[in-house]
């Protein structure tokens, strides 16, 4: 279809009329606009996302859903499940399970406002685990400017679909299952994730990658030793990071 600059530039006035017409109402509105969630974690078991995708089955109109939830500082897959649907019984018996395989809940769970997760079975359980909840403004796809709501669960399942072996569509549950046992095997305890120092989320989670980090300190020094004129400076190792965040806080400049 095309489109004419006259009703283009019409499209565009509606447009700001509206954020104008916004703007005036949150001027007079008494209720300060929600913040943005601001979470950092400096280990494991800090803060953990979870999030729900769809997963195309074998017809037109059959979706699978794929449930995912990741500690943000290791990287470390602490539960998926695929189910038929997204139901909010399902979720909380899938969290439930991801605490108890992990043997420690964390402190904070992050989630967007799905139907599942801001449902009363999901809040309960949280409540029950003393786990503080986390979620995403009210009908805001990205918190606040330059923010996005979920990063790291949106990050990971990027990292799943664009996988070179991601089928086009599944041809049942099972088929399902199946791929995503194989996948989150693999991304937990092969996959050299760059954001973690090129560790194994499981080592990174599991408390290993220190030790780790020493052997490769232990080679390196040792080629340094061999041929230190193939290097400016004493060579190391790619670190961890001190801090993660979801929506860090941007410095305010000092007056």
């Amino acid at each position: 279809m095309a489109y004419s600059k006259k009703s283009l530039g019409l499209a565009s006035h509606s447009c700001s009329t509206v954020r104008a017409h916004r703007s005036a109402s949150c001027r007079h509105c008494s209720t300060p606009a929600p913040r943005c969630p601001e979470l950092s974690a400096t280990g494991p078991n800090h803060v953990w996302t979870w999030d729900i995708t769809a997963l195309k089955g074998p017809a037109k109109g059959i979706w699978y859903r794929l449930y995912v939830i990741l500690d943000i500082y290791s990287r470390y897959v602490t539960g998926w499940l695929v189910a038929a649907a997204e139901d909010a019984v399902v979720a909380k018996d899938f969290l439930a399970d991801a605490v108890t395989r992990n043997g420690t809940p964390p402190h904070t769970i992050h989630a967007d406002r799905g139907g599942a997760m801001i449902s009363k079975p999901v809040s309960a359980l949280l409540v029950d685990l003393d786990v503080h909840r986390s979620h995403s403004r009210p009908r805001v796809s990205n918190d606040c400017e330059h923010h996005v709501v979920n990063p790291y669960s949106e990050a990971q399942f990027k990292t799943l679909k664009y996988s070179f072996d991601f089928p086009a569509q599944f041809g049942s549950l099972h088929d399902a299952r199946r791929f995503c046992e194989g996948f989150f095997t693999a991304y937990n305890h092969e996959h050299r994730h760059s954001g973690i120092g090129f560790h194994t989320p499981a080592s990174v989670h599991f408390g290993t990658a220190e030790q780790v980090q020493a052997h490769r300190q232990a080679a390196l020094d040792r080629a340094h030793a061999a041929h230190p004129a193939r290097f400016s400076r004493r060579p190391r190792p790619p670190r961890l990071p001190a801090t993660v965040w979801i929506n860090q806080p941007v410095s305010q400049p000092v007056d």
